[in-house]
């Protein structure tokens, strides 16, 4: 392709967002070119949900919503013309078949992310949209009345492409590696938008002292956390965690990490406690240790304490109660069992920091919403330019959430960028 040379549209980023705008312009009679710097496309894609792509969730709308903090009412319009079921009607097309799992959590029933990503490069594919990638875009030309042109790079040569219309699917500044690497907030800036200051959304963190090390590996499939800001409970989740060498990470530690990061940047303290028998209330989990002291008193309590704990935690719990392995069950003591208890529904851990924004599963902060057209996904303040995905200012939960905001935003810009008539 001639690349001096004037499109309908054209797309930067070939991520969910991008791929879905490039198609959806192309199915409306557009000449698009797609511009991709990494050198396979949708590379973030392939790597999500651990390798197995959660497209979205079965939450209903007003739920979804909900999942994005105050910015979820942005995309009303945007989830009320594609959402859930219609993404999965549109890979069902594509030979994607789909299976829930628990939480609601949506993925292709092959387990591999490849299959979405592969799917979606060919249905653009099919509707002429010329992909380009190691193309790196340097500069969005505008003038008065709006978008004139793009500038691209490629190798040591520089060329410039005419068109009215650039739809932005950078991403966010997470995992640069996969091309998530801040440009489009930059062009956006440039073209006279505002920027909320982007930080870490869906991050691991990071814990005080040596206990997260020992544990590390470890995953707790059943745990309550509750979250202590300034010493007042701010936030609680239920689900799966994980211990690090650095700290704690999984679903439920990723929900929680957006308020707490936004804590840590007050320099507020910010304090984990995990209920690590969130099944029984206080007084049931005193009549199960009651119970397991008088049926074997002259056990030890080490060997009680593997009915409790997964073997990592055991010493782990010993250590800080100051409890003695090698007792015997009836010689253990009132307060010792009040001490067990307490640590078993509330074991501490003192967040120290968060993992930089190049580990965050999303980057938070981007484009003000304020600036664009929730209708049609078109600059306020500079026409012919449309904006989707993760450079927007949306980040949801873990769970499927991200990815449908991707599709739907991609979605409406693509078919608002052109028009037949």
């Amino acid at each position: 392709m001639n690349l001096n040379t004037s499109v309908d549209v054209v797309v930067i980023g070939a991520g969910p967002a991008g791929l879905m705008a490039a198609g959806q312009a192309a199915s409306q009679g557009a000449s698009v070119l797609l511009l991709e710097k990494k050198d396979r496309p949708a590379l973030k894609l392939r790597i999500t949900g651990k390798g197995r792509c959660n497209v979205t969730n079965t939450a209903d709308r007003t739920d979804f919503f909900t999942h994005f903090g105050r910015e979820g009412r942005f995309l009303h319009h945007a989830f009320g013309v594609f959402f859930s079921q219609e993404l999965l009607d549109f890979l069902n097309k594509l030979g994607v078949e789909t299976e829930s799992e628990r939480g609601g959590r949506i993925f292709p029933k092959s387990n591999d992310a490849n299959e979405v990503a592969d799917a979606l490069v060919q249905w653009t594919k099919s509707l002429h949209v010329k992909l380009l990638l190691k193309h790196r875009v340097i500069e969005i030309k505008r003038d008065a009345s709006g978008i004139t042109g793009v500038r691209v790079q490629t190798g040591d040569e520089v060329h410039t492409i005419q068109t009215r219309r650039v739809i932005l699917a950078t991403g966010g500044a997470s995992y640069p590696g996969t091309g998530s690497t801040g440009d489009g907030f930059q062009f956006a800036k440039t073209l006279g938008h505002s920027l909320v200051a982007i930080r870490p959304a869906l991050v691991p963190l990071e814990t005080a002292g040596p206990i997260a090390k020992q544990l590390q590996g470890l995953s707790l499939k059943n745990a309550g956390v509750t979250v202590r800001i300034s010493g007042k409970k701010e936030m609680e989740a239920f689900g799966e965690m994980l211990f690090t060498h650095f700290g704690v990470s999984g679903p439920i530690i990723l929900t929680l990490s957006k308020g707490i990061v936004r804590a840590l940047s007050e320099k507020k303290p910010v304090e984990l406690g995990i209920d690590l028998k969130p099944a029984l209330d206080e007084q049931k989990l005193d009549a199960r240790l009651l119970r397991e002291i008088q049926e074997h008193p002259k056990q030890q309590l080490k060997s009680m304490m593997k009915t409790l704990l997964p073997q990592k935690m055991i010493d782990v719990c010993l250590e800080q109660n100051g409890l003695d392995p090698q007792k015997m069950l009836h010689e253990f003591s009132k307060e010792e069992r009040k001490r067990l208890r307490n640590w078993l529904k509330s074991f501490g851990l003192v967040v120290s920091g968060h993992r930089p924004i190049a580990e965050a599963i999303v980057t938070a902060g981007g484009v003000d919403l304020k600036e664009v057209d929730a209708k049609t996904m078109e600059s306020k303040k500079c026409p012919g330019l449309y904006l989707a995905g993760e450079v927007l200012n949306l980040d949801g939960d873990t769970g499927g959430y991200n990815l449908q905001a991707a599709f739907s935003t991609g979605w409406l810009a693509g078919r608002s960028s052109f028009s037949r008539k």
